[in-house]
């Protein structure tokens, strides 16, 4: 067998994704405030690129006027940077005119700022209050060894036998500074178990009923499952005293430490407002805080001056900062047709609120703009809008249909919202099983739904089982 060298031309196609083109592709996926902030990394890079700064009683600034004789931007960009108006690309996206949108704004429709602190460990806030205790420096030292060792409930995950083979103290001192530390802020922290938990708690309350800590002791699964009256005649009280006593116990935390970890709070800045105008709705995109930019004069005239590697630079600069320009009109053009066309689907929304939620999908809006599905995939992701009923992220719009006996379909959210309704109002000695939520649903919506798929949304929306919903008074 021979080796032999060969020359083939073959002719293929592929997709060249340019690093404009991914820019642009980002872009629209951005939430606001990751635009925001790429918008001022630019500003900061590019020396092209500055933010207009308007003034009341200033006139519009002139749009930068290419020069005839500037032959090294490509013939588009030329006509991009003569044509389009960059004081209004930001603004001009709006069902109403400027005027008229800044008039008829509502007062509690403006942006959210606020200046946040750090917000506290669970460590660190019993390690200030284990600071200030008057206590020794062998006691402090163990106390931060308890405290090092809690998981995010609170509870401790170390036992006393392991701190006394580990750091070689006594169990009786170290059990000193535990009962120490569980009456610590958040009461109960530190516990080994539910039991102690609650017993710290109540015993800090200032409660000295026997019965009541011998339920937390011996009887604490009885009275989660709920059978009142066989454990009432067990301990030969009366029934009222028994819900007294359960009352009693409901105030306790049982996880002290989980007000510290929930992690931060994430705020929303919505990307549009949308609110009712003269029987019809108003679109209007948030622009508040993302600079209005502009190319900046002086290196605009340097092209025609500069030569060599600077001139190199300056023009690589500029179709970046056009290219940018361009990219967030389109941004804000593609985010207002798709906001248009999700207020013509879901206007039922808009005037009743989730219930006259709709079953849609992006493939509906993608034809209805007439662009791709991923396009509006990508648009929707991260953004938010403010609409009368609060601020929804723009894919709660798109959601499933359940059909119904009339022969259309129902969202889902809808349906959601329903059962939560009925669950809010209904006895809390006799809950309503799913399969009487099944009924009422088939009476109401005339909707044709499973009972799995009921149990479904009422476990995505956190809400338990009849037989855990279920009280005794």
């Amino acid at each position: 067998m021979s080796l032999q060298l060969r020359q083939n031309l073959q002719l293929t196609q592929q997709l060249v994704m340019t690093p404009q083109l991914q820019q642009a592709i980002k872009l629209l996926q951005y939430s606001r405030l990751e635009l925001v902030e790429t918008v001022q990394q630019a500003l900061l890079e590019n020396p092209l690129l500055e933010e207009r700064q308007v003034q009341e009683d200033d006139q519009a600034p002139q749009e930068p006027q290419a020069k005839e004789g500037r032959q090294e931007i490509s013939i588009e960009e030329q006509s991009l940077l003569r044509n389009a108006e960059w004081d209004d690309y930001l603004g001009n996206f709006s069902s109403t005119s400027r005027q008229k949108s800044e008039r008829e704004i509502p007062d509690d429709v403006v942006s959210f700022e606020s200046v946040c602190a750090a917000k506290p460990s669970l460590e660190s806030h019993l390690l200030w209050q284990l600071y200030l205790s008057n206590i020794t420096p062998r006691q402090r030292e163990i106390g931060e060894v308890i405290i090092g060792n809690l998981d995010p409930s609170g509870y401790l995950t170390m036992s006393v036998e392991e701190m006394v083979e580990a750091y070689s103290y006594q169990a009786e001192e170290v059990e000193s500074v535990l009962q120490a530390v569980q009456r610590f802020d958040p009461v109960g922290v530190g516990s080994r178990n539910l039991q102690e938990c609650l017993i710290t708690q109540l015993e800090v309350q200032g409660e000295d009923d026997p019965l009541l800590f011998q339920l937390v002791r011996e009887h604490l699964e009885e009275l989660q499952g709920k059978n009142f009256q066989a454990l009432a005649r067990k301990l030969n009280v009366s029934l009222e005293r028994l819900r007294e006593y359960c009352g009693i116990i409901q105030t306790c935390e049982p996880r002290p430490g989980s007000s510290f970890s929930g992690g931060d709070v994430f705020y929303v800045s919505p990307d549009a407002y949308i609110y009712s105008y003269e029987d019809d709705f108003v679109i209007l995109l948030n622009d508040d805080g993302l600079p209005d930019l502009q190319i900046n004069q002086y290196y605009l005239e340097q092209l025609d001056q500069t030569k060599g590697k600077s001139k190199e630079f300056l023009q690589e600069q500029m179709r970046d900062a056009l290219w940018l320009m361009k990219s967030i009109y389109q941004r804000q053009r593609t985010l207002y047709r798709v906001l248009e066309s999700i207020l013509k689907f879901q206007k039922d929304f808009f005037r009743a609120g989730v219930t006259g939620l709709k079953p849609l999908i992006l493939k509906d809006v993608a034809e209805d703009i007439e662009m791709h599905e991923s396009t509006v995939s990508r648009i929707t992701t991260n953004k938010y809008v403010s609409t009368p009923y609060g601020i929804f992220e723009l894919k709660y719009f798109f959601n499933s249909g359940l059909g119904v006996d009339g022969g259309g379909q129902v969202a889902s959210e809808s349906v959601k919202a329903t059962i939560k309704k009925m669950l809010s109002e209904e006895d809390p000695a006799k809950p309503l099983s799913d399969k009487q939520i099944v009924e009422m649903l088939n009476d109401t919506l005339q909707v044709n739904i499973a009972r799995r798929t009921v149990a479904k949304y009422r476990e995505a929306m956190g809400i338990p089982s009849s037989t855990k919903r279920k009280r005794a008074y």
